[in-house]
């Protein structure tokens, strides 16, 4: 038994979803495919994957050994590419974790300059706010927002990321420009469900009572529906520049109480270590450095 053929056989099936589409993917057939994968799990003495007549299931010992699986045919490819003398030419699919509204409004630009630079590299974008695991998910790189917690990751600052708490002009002139933390209280809170400031800030307070308020307040996971319901009056938003930033610029929206603004958080690449990085994502990583400047184009109003 081939080890390594077996290993490519089994983490197509479980990509792909089928037999029939990993042989595709592999330029075999579904039999050798299916041969491989039990070869592989005769080897191992485990089940790796549940069949049924439709799809294809893994077990508990299957998602380990997928997981690993995938580190280490990803090493031995970038290996061969290194004395290949291949390493300056970054190729593969690149599968990027973003979150929704900053892919949506920064991304394409980002990407299609990064594809012109290395022509060999796919993308594989996907968009979720949720903190997804890289390594189980199959992702290369994710692209996260905040204050990093210690991990095991490694983790490259981007840019900064800025948050402002602004309301359309409208509205301040009918209820009013609040001077002070305290006089938010008498304000509708237009409010991000991931909103996370750090205890001690004199803003915290006022977001933990709005957070638990029923008198026409607004609760969203997506950004962009806040920042644009603050521009149609309905009250005050706190939000990142990278959203907001548009708004502000042509006046749509107005910045309160800059004073109290957050500390800023950032944007970093996160990506899993390896003693022998893959070339795409080496690649990914020189090229998005500085791409945002030490003062993104979003903060410039």
């Amino acid at each position: 038994m081939d080890r390594i053929e077996a290993m490519r056989a089994f983490v197509a099936v479980v990509n792909e979803g089928t037999f029939t589409r990993a042989a595709d993917r592999l330029d075999t057939s579904p039999q050798l495919v299916s041969k491989y994968v039990s070869q592989l799990e005769a080897h191992l003495g485990v089940r790796l994957l549940n069949r049924t007549t439709r799809r294809t299931h893994l077990t508990e010992a299957g998602t380990h050994y997928h997981q690993r699986a995938q580190q280490v045919l990803a090493d031995i490819d970038d290996m061969e590419n290194q004395l290949g003398n291949l390493q300056t030419q970054a190729q593969g699919l690149l599968r990027i974790s973003a979150p929704v509204s900053f892919a949506i409004r920064h991304m394409a630009p980002l990407l299609s300059e990064f594809q012109k630079a290395h022509p060999a590299v796919g993308i594989d974008l996907q968009l979720n706010d949720r903190k997804v695991d890289i390594l189980e998910e199959g992702f290369d790189i994710a692209l996260r927002i905040g204050h990093l917690k210690n991990s095991s990751l490694i983790a490259k600052r981007l840019a900064p990321v800025r948050l402002v708490l602004c309301a359309s002009p409208d509205y301040l002139k009918q209820h009013g420009t609040p001077q002070s933390p305290e006089e938010l209280s008498h304000h509708r809170y237009l409010q991000y469900s991931y909103m996370d400031i750090g205890p001690g800030h004199p803003l915290q307070k006022w977001l933990q009572t709005q957070g638990r308020k029923s008198d026409g307040s607004m609760i969203s996971n997506n950004g962009d529906v806040l920042v644009e319901s603050a521009i149609a009056g309905a009250g005050v938003a706190l939000q990142p520049t990278f959203i907001a930033g548009d708004a502000i610029k042509d006046g749509k929206l107005q910045v309160i109480l800059p004073e109290y603004e957050p500390q800023p958080m950032a944007l970093y690449a996160v990506y899993a270590h390896r003693q022998l990085l893959a070339s795409k994502v080496r690649g990914f990583i020189d090229f998005v450095d500085g791409f945002f400047g030490k003062t993104p184009y979003w903060d410039q109003f």
